[in-house]
């Protein structure tokens, strides 16, 4: 009986350990001049806790960094890897690179 009770207790704690990793992340491309896609501005939508990772894939070096929205945060200056940061507040944000900006922006709609 007591080996059933350290086996469930055991397996509780691992299902704990485990539910961060199940939470929301979504990927965001940054290329050349562009978020997501060439073109128009794009719309990025995740619910309130996502994660959300910008992967810089371009040779020219960009940023992440919001110029309006319900809370600030900026990335340093990449040509390569990612940044990422877990959005807490609803709203919309505009995100832009620095040094591109403004032909280079994209929104982030954070909902409930």
């Amino acid at each position: 009986m007591r080996k059933l009770l350290v086996a469930v207790l055991i397996l509780a704690a691992s299902a704990l350990v485990a539910v961060p990793a199940l939470a929301a992340t979504r990927s965001v491309k940054v290329g050349d001049d562009y978020f997501v896609r060439k073109g128009s501005v794009p719309t990025v939508t995740v619910k309130k806790g996502t994660k959300v990772t910008w992967r810089f894939a371009g040779k020219d070096m960009h940023n992440v960094a919001v110029t309006k929205g319900p809370a600030k945060f900026r990335s340093s200056y990449k040509t390569s890897g990612t940044y990422s940061k877990r959005v807490t507040r609803t709203g919309t944000y505009t995100i832009v690179c620095s040094i591109h900006q403004p032909d280079m922006t994209m929104k982030l709609r954070v909902t409930r």
